[in-house]
C-alpha cells in the first residue's frame, strides 16, 4: 500500500507528487498514458514569481519589454513575464519524483473506496490501487473530487498560433500582455458582443506567438469566433499568417467553487480550484503551493490517520482562510468585469496599471493579504472614472452574497 496516490500528471499535479516525493513518503502517480508525454500548452508566469522557490532555470524566453494597450497611449508594464520551458519543468519534477522512488501506473480512475486508514481506488480496467490518502489532479473537471454545482460557469477561452508572419505582429522583443484596442470590429459588434484581447509576443528567429483571448464570460465566448477575431485583427495591421507551427486552444473555468473540504480526497490544481480568477494562471500557484501542502500531508501521515484526517491538512494547508477570503474578493472583481462595457472595461484595465507597482504586481500574483487587497481594490475604485465605480457599486450590489463571504472566509 502506498502512502499517496497522485492522480495525474499535469504541472499541478506532477508539482504536487515531486514535493510529496521529497518529503520520504511512498507516492503513486496515475495517469492515462506516459507521465512523460508533452505538455502542449503554453504557461506563462511574471518571472518574479519564482524567486522564493528552489528551482532550477524553468523559464524561456524572458521579456522586459512588456505592454498593455486600452484605448489610450501604450501602458508599460515594469515587469519582467516570461514563459515556462515545458520540458525543462516537466524534466525537472519527473526528477525529483524520480529520486523519491515513485511509482507511476497507467489507468483512469472509475471509483474509490474508503476505510478507516486508506483508500481503495478502482481504474477503468478493473485494477485496485491503495493508499492512505489519494489527491486528484485530473483538472478542471476532476474525476473523483466533490465540488458544489454552479450554474452559469465563465471561461476563459483562447484560441492562438505559434508560427511565422508577414510582418512582425508586435515589436521586435515585445511582449503584449493585452491589447484591448477593436478597432477591426464594427460599431455594432462591439457594442453586443463580448470584449476580447490579444496576448502576443516575439520568440525571436521570426517566430511569434498571437492570441486572441476571453478573460472570462458566461458562456465562454466560441474558439471559432477567437479565430475568426484574431484573423481579422492581424488583417487590419497589413499581418497575414506564413506558416504555423502551433495551434492552441484554450478553455477552462474562471469560477467554480471551491470543493467539498471536508471530503476524503484531496484536490491540486484545477480540480482544486486553483485558478487566480482574475487572470487564469494557475501554474506558479501551484509550484509554489506544493511544498506547503505536502508538508502538511507528511506531518499528518508521520502517525495513524483516517484518509479524512489525512486530506483535511492537506485542504487546510491549500485553503487556510486567508485565502478564501482572497478567492472571494478576486471573484467579486470578476463579475465586476464580466459586466463592463468596452468603455468601461479600458478605463478599469488603465486604472489598474496605473496603481502603484506593489499593488497592482501582488493582485496578479495573489500575494497580498486580505487587508492589502481590499486596501488595493478600494484604490482602484477612488482612482477610477465615475462610470467605472457606478458600474463596481452596481456589482457588489448584485452580489453581496460574495462580499459576505469575502468578510466570513465562507467557501
Amino acid at each position: 500500500m502506498y502512502d499517496l496516490l497522485v492522480i495525474g500528471a499535469g504541472p499541478a499535479g506532477m508539482a504536487l507528487a515531486a514535493a510529496l516525493s521529497k518529503t520520504g513518503l511512498r507516492v503513486a502517480g496515475l495517469t492515462p498514458g506516459d507521465p512523460a508525454a508533452p505538455w502542449l500548452n503554453t504557461y506563462g508566469i511574471w518571472a518574479d514569481e519564482l524567486d522564493s522557490l528552489d528551482l532550477p532555470d524553468v523559464l524561456s524566453p524572458h521579456w522586459t519589454d512588456c505592454s498593455a494597450y486600452m484605448h489610450g497611449p501604450e501602458i508599460r508594464l515594469d515587469r519582467v513575464y516570461a514563459l515556462f520551458d515545458n520540458q525543462k519543468l516537466q524534466s525537472h519534477l519527473l526528477g525529483e519524483c524520480e529520486r523519491g522512488g515513485m511509482d507511476w501506473q497507467q489507468g483512469i480512475a472509475a471509483g474509490i473506496d474508503h476505510s478507516a486508514d486508506h483508500s481503495t481506488l478502482l481504474t477503468g480496467d478493473g485494477k485496485t490501487i491503495s493508499a492512505r490518502l489519494v489527491v486528484d489532479a485530473s483538472g478542471h473537471f476532476p474525476a473523483l473530487v466533490a465540488r458544489p454545482a454552479k450554474p452559469n460557469v465563465a471561461y476563459q477561452a483562447a484560441y492562438g498560433v505559434k508560427g511565422r508572419f508577414s510582418a512582425p505582429p508586435v515589436r521586435a522583443g515585445q511582449l503584449v500582455l493585452m491589447d484591448y484596442r477593436a478597432d477591426h470590429l464594427t460599431a455594432e459588434e462591439r457594442r453586443t458582443q463580448p470584449p476580447t484581447f490579444l496576448y502576443a509576443m516575439d520568440l525571436g528567429d521570426a517566430l511569434y506567438f498571437v492570441e486572441e483571448t476571453s478573460l472570462a464570460f458566461a458562456p465562454a465566448v466560441s474558439l471559432d469566433l477567437l479565430k475568426e477575431r484574431l484573423e481579422r485583427r492581424l488583417a487590419h495591421y497589413g499581418v497575414f499568417l506564413v506558416e504555423a507551427q502551433h495551434v492552441e486552444r484554450c478553455l477552462f473555468p474562471m469560477n467554480l467553487p471551491l470543493p467539498d473540504l471536508t471530503q476524503p480526497i484531496l484536490g491540486y490544481g484545477g480540480a482544486a480550484s486553483m485558478v487566480h480568477p482574475a487572470s487564469g494562471y494557475q501554474v506558479g500557484m501551484a509550484l509554489k503551493r506544493a511544498a506547503t501542502v505536502a508538508a502538511a500531508i507528511s506531518a499528518t501521515l508521520a502517525g495513524p490517520s483516517s484518509p479524512v484526517e489525512a486530506a483535511q491538512a492537506g485542504w487546510n494547508a491549500l485553503w487556510p482562510s486567508p485565502f478564501i477570503r482572497n478567492r472571494n474578493l478576486y471573484l467579486l472583481g470578476l463579475e465586476s468585469l464580466m459586466s463592463f462595457n468596452e468603455a468601461e472595461l479600458h478605463d478599469f484595465f488603465t486604472t489598474f496599471f496605473n496603481l502603484p507597482h506593489p499593488q497592482w504586481t501582488g493582485y496578479l500574483s495573489n500575494t497580498l493579504s486580505t487587508p492589502e487587497l481590499a486596501r488595493t481594490m478600494f484604490d482602484l475604485f477612488t482612482r477610477a472614472p465615475g462610470r467605472v465605480r457606478r458600474s463596481l457599486i452596481r456589482t457588489a450590489g448584485d452580489k453581496p452574497t460574495l462580499l459576505w463571504q469575502a468578510l466570513t472566509a465562507a467557501p
